[in-house]
């Protein structure tokens, strides 16, 4: 079994990424790949690993969904008591990880996180279909919940009560956004000799662009 694991393997070949045809903005070129992504109608081409560090210093990681960008960064929305916020609070240096593989590419970003504010999450929740909200007021996430009949009626209950809308924006729900300090944009190539484009935040504010070996 671990044999046929091993043997998994594929060869990229679809582009290169050359230093001079990129951005000197690395949100430029984000954006750049973002719309070459959409026009390749990746199936959920928001989705990216978050991954973040408690206070015992151990990582975890999961996917999350982006709902904007900005030349500042890159927003998504959670629960602020979720363990992902809990660890956020502990430590607000956090990294980010999009993998787009029909484009055989990679976006790797390091940067410190903040909730944005009140009234821009306000604006988000309730764009927000009425059972996404009344989920997001219902589920105590990341807490043991006893089964998920006990979910299911916290949700009943809600929807009930909410059955005309104006659900309020829970106190504990909210969006952040990534402040990057180095982006790296990742293109797989032949014979695994990747192009490895990075920039870096300068301690004035530049952004210094560096290739990467393989």
């Amino acid at each position: 079994m671990q044999k046929d694991i091993a043997s998994i393997r594929r060869d990229y070949q679809l582009a290169s990424l050359d230093e001079a045809a990129t951005a000197a903005h690395p949100m430029d070129q984000f954006e750049h790949w973002w719309e070459d992504a959409i026009a390749s109608n990746i199936d959920e081409v928001n989705a990216f690993v978050l991954s973040t560090v408690d206070a015992q210093r151990a990582p975890s990681s999961r996917v999350v969904l982006l709902k904007g960008y900005t030349p500042a960064g890159f927003v998504f929305f959670t629960n602020y008591d979720s363990a992902k916020g809990q660890e956020i609070d502990a430590n607000p240096i956090v990294a980010i990880n999009f993998f787009w593989k029909e484009l055989e590419r990679q976006i790797r970003i390091t940067g410190t996180i903040k909730k944005i504010s009140t009234e821009e999450s306000d604006e988000y929740f309730h764009s927000r279909p009425l059972g996404s909200q009344v989920g997001a007021i219902s589920s105590p996430q990341s807490k043991v919940i006893p089964n998920r009949e006990y979910l299911e009626q916290l949700v009943a209950t809600n929807l009930e009560k909410y059955k005309e809308g104006n659900v309020p924006l829970p106190s504990n729900w909210g969006g952040y956004i990534v402040h990057p300090t180095n982006i790296e944009f990742w293109q797989g190539r032949s014979s695994r000799l990747h192009d490895r484009i990075k920039y870096n935040l300068s301690s004035d504010g530049q952004w210094i662009k560096v290739r990467l070996a393989p």
